[in-house]
């Protein structure tokens, strides 16, 4: 994903959660929300940070871990997003199709690790 700038309301949606989240700061809907969106408009440590909460938080859930990947893989943080990947793929997740389309993780495709990935799931 490249880096956008983020527009009007795209300000005020962060924003608002941010409000949200200091009323709330044990509600992990709002840290999904934020996650998405600060990654969106290309804030990638701050969507991070979000997505690490939630992995702390749900060790199990693996659109949780698979998010992480994605952050790891946008900060350039490669061997740490085939970790995050591992562990998604580990607590079921399954969308293959998706992580070769998904450009978030394109700084891995290239990675031979990628494709031995997606070579398993294949078999």
């Amino acid at each position: 994903m490249s880096k956008k700038h983020p527009t009007n309301d795209d300000e005020t949606e962060i924003r608002f959660l941010e409000a949200i989240r200091r009323r709330c700061p044990d509600d992990d809907r709002v840290w999904r929300a934020l996650a998405e969106l600060y990654t969106r408009v290309g804030r990638f440590e701050e969507g991070f940070y979000e997505d690490k909460k939630l992995a702390d938080a749900f060790p199990t859930e693996p659109d949780v871990w698979y998010n992480l990947a994605c952050s790891h893989a946008l900060l350039g943080e490669i061997d740490a997003a085939f970790a995050a990947l591992h562990k998604a793929i580990a607590c079921g997740y399954g969308n293959i199709a998706w992580m070769q389309e998904d450009d978030d993780l394109s700084a891995l495709w290239d990675d031979p690790r990628f494709q031995q990935l997606v070579n398993h799931f294949e078999a």
